[in-house]
């Protein structure tokens, strides 16, 4: 059936390329590699990653996992990132695509040995950059109300609060109310007008192995 809409981004704008590796001074934001199902495995016991995500997994369902990161990019649904913090894994961050309606939403866990040093809100801003970097319009997260240091990640990554989805999200202890934040690409006038502070402004260095 024929749209009167242009999509935001063609289909294989994004595949047609390697996925992205983003940095700064320290973060460095990389596909997921076949040796970090170990890790990952490690990450999933830490209880606030489990709390939070709801699953832990086991040495083969974490390679799975990992394999399902790169078919994701190459389908254009999802592009995910390894996150290393001075050559050690730290975190991750994901962004959920939807390339036509120019649209994704951000997910994101840090280890224990990496936490109160920015990782996540670093992240989030370099996986937010490269978004609107390919043409992406909106960005957008959402967290349990019962979460604070989420949110703190999210109002430092320049994230304004849109709303309350009330008890929509199940997790291990029962129904969780999530908040919304979301930015918006600054560089659309539109945008502009809707908010004339402007957002965070961050450096992102984009690798291309």
């Amino acid at each position: 059936m024929p749209s009167f809409v242009t999509p935001a981004l063609e289909p294989g704008a994004l595949s047609s390329t390697r996925q992205p590796v983003l940095g700064d001074d320290a973060l460095r934001l990389r596909p997921w590699a076949d040796a970090d199902a170990s890790a990952v495995v490690s990450a999933y016991q830490e209880p606030e990653i489990q709390r939070w995500h709801a699953r832990s997994l086991t040495a083969d369902e974490a390679a799975e996992w990992i394999s399902a990161t790169h078919t994701a990019w190459t389908a254009e649904t999802a592009v995910s990132w390894a996150v290393d913090l001075d050559g050690a894994l730290a975190g991750r961050m994901t962004l959920t695509l939807d390339p036509a309606q120019g649209c994704a939403v951000a997910a994101y866990w840090t280890r224990t040995l990496a936490r109160g040093r920015g990782v996540a809100t670093r992240a989030l801003c370099l996986a937010t950059g490269w978004a609107f970097s390919v043409g992406m319009h909106r960005v957008e997260l959402e967290h349990s109300t019962l979460n604070p240091a989420s949110c703190r990640v999210a109002r430092r990554a320049g994230f304004d609060a849109e709303g309350t989805r009330r008890e929509s999200a199940l997790h291990a202890d029962g129904w969780h109310d999530m908040h919304v934040h979301a930015r918006i690409d600054a560089s659309s006038a539109r945008s502009d007008a809707a908010h004339p502070g402007g957002t965070v402004e961050q450096r992102v260095s984009i690798e291309r192995a």
